[in-house]
């Protein structure tokens, strides 16, 4: 395996591109991080979706498969918008697992066997509330900075697809729970 040289790397990770968007380097570099740390959390929650679409059982699999890889598929969207915002704003994304295990603070304690429906739903409803707790100050504090694109992008695409995904899951979960009594 051959490793990148330095002369090889156009752009720092950290560092800006000169783009001219109309917002100071200070906004954009704001931006980036924040829209970085979402895109981990995004790329932590796909993963979990993709885990449970394979892993799920019971008596509502075929629902529950269906439904996790729609969602998976959204997240992954998802995550592409959000990288290309950080490309705009003239950033470096993060990319790679390892980016994603140093930045996210959604739970990767999951199992590796395979575990009920409604302990998967559970996770998985856990990590929307981490991403929607995080996202939404940071949709305010893009729009305070005057990051109207980052703003509209974080609220009409991370929060209103978490809370959709949210609110799926949790309606399972209650019927998943409802028939466990």
């Amino acid at each position: 395996m051959t490793t990148a040289k330095t002369q090889d790397i156009l752009q720092d990770f950290g560092s800006l591109a000169d783009v001219r968007i109309g917002l100071s380097a200070e906004v954009r570099s704001h931006s980036v991080r924040a829209l970085n740390r979402l895109l981990a959390h995004t790329m932590a929650i796909r993963d979990a979706y993709k885990k449970a679409h394979w892993q799920v059982s019971g008596a509502t699999f075929h629902q529950l498969h269906l439904l996790f890889d729609q969602h998976y598929n959204e997240q992954v969207t998802i995550m592409d918008t959000i990288a290309e915002r950080v490309q705009t704003l003239g950033g470096v994304t993060f990319a790679l697992a390892q980016d994603v295990v140093e930045e996210s603070t959604i739970s990767r304690s999951a199992p590796r066997g395979r575990e009920t429906a409604a302990a998967q739903l559970a996770g998985l409803l856990d990590a929307h509330e981490t991403i929607l707790i995080e996202a939404r100050p940071l949709a305010r504090a893009a729009a305070d900075n005057g990051d109207d694109g980052t703003n509209d992008l974080i609220v009409s695409s991370v929060v209103r697809s978490n809370e959709l995904h949210s609110w799926f899951i949790g309606e399972h979960l209650a019927a998943q729970t409802q028939a466990a009594k």
